[in-house]
């Protein structure tokens, strides 16, 4: 595809996109992210790594890509700082139209770019822009669970459920800065307390495409796999915050009702009443304070349907696959009575 390349401040040509890859002691798998970069359809990028004070060989091997590709910019940070602070690095020093955010040890299907792109030139309403990502694994298996397409969905989804792929993310540049940049004091879940920040702050559009984009590497020595727990703290602060924007009585226990809402869990008469009534008051809430459009109302009440019959006894399930095929007007009953 074409280049739509603007001019920075000293009349240089800026390229349409800035890929942003923080690098912290990924020697084993970092040649083959970087390749996969320098393999995009898409061209007219630059490819800033950030270096976060390695101790292994990843500055040399960045270092040994940047001195025969001029498209990449290789800052190498003197201590490790984080990885909030070495994204802040790359993105500071990002000139694109669009920002990309790529893995150390993932790799970029070769049309990632160019779809992405395509994507955010004829929808100038979007800000961020994710897709799916292949999960393989250190035994050559893999799956994929797809994520919410509409910024409605996604919007709905934050507080509670997988919603955006960060290693997927392009968005608009100047959008991180304007909310702070990444927090330094999440260190594996800042994705999350960004985009809750984005939503809440700046109202910005989500949407993901339906295209796998990217293989995600799922192996022992993930720093998220590592600290688990505090992964899971971490996406319960942001998840508890955003909740108490947007006026939740009581945001822990309405925190602890949404997160048992997976399809496959069986939830009591009491507590499915309970998180009927947290649902609808999630989609009422995203509607007035205008995170989500109110013509997304029937999409969100379709969904609150469905994560309510899946969380249903058994029972109750039966008795709404038949209703579904025996009266046409059956999709919106779950959520108007009982």
């Amino acid at each position: 595809m074409g280049s739509t390349s603007g001019r920075n401040a000293v009349g240089e040509t800026a390229p349409l996109v800035s890929v942003v890859m923080p690098v912290y002691n990924g020697e084993q798998y970092l040649a083959e992210a970087i390749d996969s970069i320098l393999a995009q359809t898409f061209t007219d990028f630059e490819f800033v790594i950030v270096d976060d004070g390695s101790t292994d060989e990843s500055a040399t091997i960045s270092n040994f890509y940047a001195e025969r590709d001029s498209r990449i910019c290789f800052i190498q940070l003197a201590r490790n700082m984080g990885i909030s602070d070495a994204q802040n690095q790359g993105f500071a020093a990002a000139k694109g139209k669009f920002i990309a955010i790529m893995n150390q040890d993932d790799i970029s299907l070769p049309e990632r770019f160019e779809k992405q792109v395509d994507f955010l030139l004829a929808n100038p309403g979007i800000d961020l822009l994710g897709g799916n990502m292949l999960n393989v694994y250190e035994d050559s298996s893999s799956n994929h669970f797809a994520t919410p397409g509409s910024h409605a969905l996604i919007a709905f989804f934050m507080s509670f459920d997988n919603c955006l792929n960060h290693p997927t993310v392009m968005i608009r540049s100047g959008l991180v800065e304007a909310v702070g940049g990444y927090d330094p004091a999440f260190l594996y879940a800042n994705d999350l307390d960004l985009y809750t920040r984005l939503l809440w702050n700046l109202r910005i559009k989500f949407a993901n495409l339906p295209d796998i984009l990217l293989h995600y590497r799922r192996h022992e020595r993930q720093a998220t796999r590592m600290h688990a727990a505090r992964v899971s703290r971490e996406a319960t602060l942001a998840r508890l915050h955003l909740l108490e924007q947007l006026g939740a009585p009581q945001p822990a226990t309405t925190l602890e009702r949404l997160m048992s809402l997976p399809l496959e869990r069986r939830l009591s008469w009491g507590n499915r009443r309970a998180a009927k009534k947290d649902l609808r008051w999630l989609v009422a809430s995203l509607i007035d304070r205008d995170l989500v459009d109110r013509s997304d109302q029937p999409r969100l009440v379709a969904e609150v349907n469905r994560r309510l019959e899946g969380a249903s006894p058994r029972i109750w399930q039966q008795f709404c696959h038949w209703r579904r095929h025996h009266f046409s007007r059956g999709e919106g009953l779950a959520f108007e009575s009982q």
